[in-house]
């Protein structure tokens, strides 16, 4: 076994050597070769060496309407602000679950909150964890149904909005809840 783990390790270092002396011989000829070599390496040795590409120029492929907003750091919450911002949020929202939790009368409900995490648990349906990011001032939440994602507090509407698709924290619940419990419930 140590000897195949040797032949193999002196294999790896030979097929990496004659990898590096193709690139100096030849740009255009070193890229079809080396990956025909990378090729071998995975084949020979049963794992691969990958290699990154980082790229400065900008991507024609990228929808900029699609794009998420734009940070704009002067305008980040003061950090008590956003404390005040996030459990007046997070303490609404627990009482509403709650009056929901009775409404729907569901196998399971159960909500938690301790150490700034609010957590929502619908039985087999899944469960909603929602808990504040102090240094990024965002309110992070976890979805049974669109999985992760963060909220920035927008200054201009008053609501905790999902960067990526410009959705509102609250529609959000308010549409998934909905649609796993067949109950609506209004939480702005």
């Amino acid at each position: 076994m140590a000897s195949k783990l040797l032949l193999q390790r002196r294999l790896f270092r030979f097929l990496r050597q004659s990898q590096e002396s193709l690139y100096s011989f030849s740009s255009s000829s070193s890229i079809q070769r080396s990956s025909f070599h990378s090729a071998k390496q995975t084949e020979i040795l049963g794992f691969s060496t990958s290699s990154r590409s980082f790229c400065s120029r900008k991507s024609s492929l990228v929808d900029e309407s699609n794009a998420p907003a734009p940070i704009d750091y002067t305008s980040l919450l003061q950090e008590g602000e956003f404390h005040r911002l996030a459990e007046s949020t997070i303490h609404s929202l627990q009482e509403k679950f709650e009056d929901y939790g009775d409404f729907i009368d569901l196998d399971g409900f159960d909500i938690d909150y301790a150490n700034d995490v609010l957590t929502v648990k619908l039985g087999e349906l899944g469960t909603y964890v929602l808990n504040k990011q102090t240094p990024n001032r965002q309110l992070w939440l976890s979805s049974p149904v669109s999985g992760p994602s963060r909220f920035d507090w927008d200054q201009v509407t008053k609501v905790w909005i999902y960067r990526r698709n410009k959705a509102n924290l609250c529609k959000i619940l308010e549409d998934e809840l909905e649609q796993l419990c067949g109950k609506p419930i209004v939480l702005s």
